[in-house]
Parts: C-alpha cells; structure tokens; sequence
C-alpha cells in the first residue's frame, strides 16, 4: 500500500507538469496517426495482391498490428520517460539521492514519470483492435483471454529496456543500443510467420518480440498453445527477476557522486 500511495503521488505530480503543455498531446496525436497510417499502409501492400501471411487474414494481421500500437503506447508513457533517465541519472549524480531513499531503488527509477503523451498509441491500438475483432466476430472473452500474454508481454519489455539501461553505470553512451532493441522490436508489427526460419528463431528465443504481440493475438483467436501462454509468463518472471538482480549487481560498480 505504501508503495501504491508513493505511485499515486508520482504519476500526480508528473501529470500535472506535463499538462502544462498540451500542444504537446495534439503532436504527439499527429504523429501516432502519420505512423500508424504507414504501418498499415505497409501491410495492405502485402495483401492486396491477395497475398496472406501463413494462416493469418488481413484482420488477423490488423490485430497483430494493434497489439503492436497498444505496446509501443505502452512503452511511450511507462517505460521510455524514465528508463532514458537512468543515464542522466548516473552522469549527473544524481543516482545518489534515489539510492539514499527509503525506497527500492529500480521502483523509484521505472515509475517516477508517467507521460501521456503514448495515450494516442493506446487509443488507436484499442480501436484497430476493436475493428479488427468486430471484422472476426470476437468477443470480450476472446480479448480477455488475450489480456494475460499481454501483460507478461509488457513485463518482459520492461525487463529488457531496463536491463540495457543499467549498462550505462559502466557506458557513458548507450543511446545507439537502445535504438537497436528499438529496431529490433519493430519486428513485432506483423506476424512472427511473416519472416523466413531462422528469423523466427531469433525473435522468438533471442529478442522475445513474438511474445509482445503474436502470442496475445494467438490467444485471443484461439489459437495458442497453453504451453506458450505459460513460456509468455516464465519469460516475464525469469526477464523480471533477472533485471533485479543486475541491477544490484550492477550497484556494486557505481561510483558516488559525493564519494
């Protein structure tokens, strides 16, 4: 509860600065449809010559490409405001004050800014989902199926960005490998079957970008393993727990500011 209370105050706080911009919201608005019209540009491009994705419709597709959206507004509001920070954070000493705080360090660090400038991606992701699903004939059960991979989804987001985050205690320049996992995250914009063997390999067990956004959508069609749905936790846990524990590991390496 403490912690919910210490949350409550940070996203207050950090929403009440960010309104005071709110020409803000309509550019970040413009930009979510500008990129969002491309991607599914893109993707009609591939099905309008009556070419399909290995078992996958065009609505199917659409719903993938929908989960994408959900978790890059995700990522825009949640993680990316505060995980860009931790370099700043180590360069500038100030680290110092957050290690020095009656609180866990790695919360403090991934939930101290909230911005609603990825709610245009949360909304547009909840909409093409819903055209998608009305196109399928879901129902809210078949979405609420989904709602669990989802989740572990954005866990195992969350535990790569910060994972690569902690590296700056001992990089001084880690925006090139952030663009990188960026890049490489882009891949979950269409379905894992749209790219050859090995790809899917490697988007699978190497950077898990099948389990952001093919495995939800899987599961809310039906078609999804349980065995999958339950290796979408175990990631999530082990990606989780190992963050943690780099984290501290990482502490250790940190120089003090004041020291």
């Amino acid at each position: 509860m403490r912690y919910l209370r210490v949350l409550r105050l940070f996203w207050s706080s950090s929403i009440a600065a960010e309104l005071e911009y709110p020409l803000n919201f309509a550019i970040a608005a413009l930009s979510s449809v500008v990129g969002l019209a491309g991607s599914i540009f893109g993707l009609f491009l591939f099905y309008r010559t009556g070419y399909n994705f290995e078992n996958w419709r065009w609505e199917e597709a659409l719903l993938v490409m929908s989960a994408f959206t959900l978790m890059q507004g995700i990522s825009a509001t949640l993680l990316v405001p505060n995980l860009n920070r931790i370099f700043e954070q180590v360069q500038q000493g100030t680290l110092d004050f957050v290690l020095l705080k009656p609180i866990g360090s790695q919360f403090w660090l991934s939930a101290r800014v909230v911005s609603p400038w990825g709610l245009p991606d949360v909304i547009f992701g909840f909409a093409i989902a819903a055209y998608a699903g009305s196109r399928l004939d879901l129902n809210w059960s078949d979405y609420l199926f989904g709602l669990l991979p989802l989740i572990f989804g954005v866990v195992s987001l969350y535990s790569l960005w910060f994972v690569l985050g902690t590296t700056c205690i001992w990089f001084t320049k880690i925006n090139n490998a952030t663009e990188v996992l960026r890049g490489l995250l882009e891949a979950g914009r269409f379905p894992i079957s749209a790219y050859p063997g090995i790809y899917r390999v490697f988007f699978t067990f190497v950077v898990p970008v099948a389990f952001l956004t093919t495995v939800p959508v899987e599961t809310v069609l039906g078609r999804s393993q349980t065995i999958w749905v339950a290796g979408a936790g175990f990631l999530a846990a082990a990606l989780l727990c190992f963050s943690a524990k780099f984290w501290r590991f990482a502490l250790r390496f940190y120089t003090s500011a004041s020291s």
